[in-house]
């Protein structure tokens, strides 16, 4: 636990003229949780690579970046020690409500990674030679990310899991199917404990797996020119799940399996 948090909540109400007595109700608006829990997101997985990757090899930290548009800012920078090496890690948790089980019996999650902004039609224009794309698909494209932009995707399968109430709030509430689901995967007890060993069940993939590139995937985008080989990372990537095991299929890889993944990048 960082030491002081108090007076740091006092001073952030203090510098940012946020009422410190109605500081949970502003947390509790539905239009701020997402954005609070994509953010305290990445600390968790800060947290939880520090607890797998060895320390002697590894260095995992999140640093305070004032990203502008077009230039993608890291979300989690984990350093090999002997090398030097930097990867980037972007954090994804799962998209709201979508987990679904098929009637064959696979298990699949869509995962939310797109843009949080557009770019625009000047940014198109100074990007598109950056990354070697042509300006008119790279504004097909505008909110979707390149394999270049990081290097690991690392999600959480929890969102999957919540629904919206009448109210707006986000509320957990898996589907028999679902919790069915949680329990082969490895979670137990009650809704409330099956909550947390969701959130706490992390995928990994390196970017290049995701992006479409003869692998299977198709671009759905309409006016995209090469549905098959078109480079980008779909907005909403899919873990499926094997029937057999619940293991996923790659290119992910539980984080507890992700020091592989790491090491390939070297």
């Amino acid at each position: 636990m960082p030491q002081d948090w108090e007076n740091k909540i006092r001073k952030y109400c203090h510098d940012y003229n946020v009422p410190l007595e109605y500081l949970s109700d502003t947390l509790y608006e539905p239009k701020v949780i997402p954005m609070i829990r994509g953010k305290a997101f990445e600390f968790s997985v800060m947290l939880k690579l520090q607890s797998i990757l060895p320390e002697e090899d590894w260095i995992v930290e999140k640093e305070q970046m004032n990203a502008q548009q077009g230039f993608h800012d890291i979300d989690v920078k984990v350093t090999h020690r002997r090398s030097g090496k930097v990867i980037s890690v972007e954090c994804k948790l799962a998209a709201k409500g979508r987990y679904k089980h098929v009637r064959t019996g696979e298990d699949t999650i869509a995962v939310k990674c797109m843009r949080s902004r557009t770019l625009g039609a000047s940014m198109v224009q100074t990007l598109a030679p950056r990354l070697g794309i042509p300006a008119r698909q790279l504004s097909v494209h505008n909110d979707q990310y390149v394999p270049t932009d990081f290097d690991i995707v690392i999600t959480s399968i929890g969102n999957a899991f919540y629904e919206t109430d009448p109210e707006g709030r986000f509320i957990w509430d898996p589907s028999p199917d679902g919790e069915d689901f949680l329990r082969r995967i490895g979670g137990a007890g009650d809704r409330e404990q099956l909550k947390d060993f969701a959130f706490q069940t992390m995928y990994v993939a390196p970017a290049s797996g995701l992006a479409i590139h003869n692998n299977g995937l198709r671009c759905t985008r309409r006016a995209c020119r090469q549905k098959a080989t078109c480079g980008f990372i779909p907005n909403y990537p899919i873990i499926k799940f094997d029937q057999a095991s619940s293991s996923p299929e790659q290119p992910w890889v539980h984080i507890q399996d992700s020091l592989d993944v790491f090491s390939a990048l070297l």
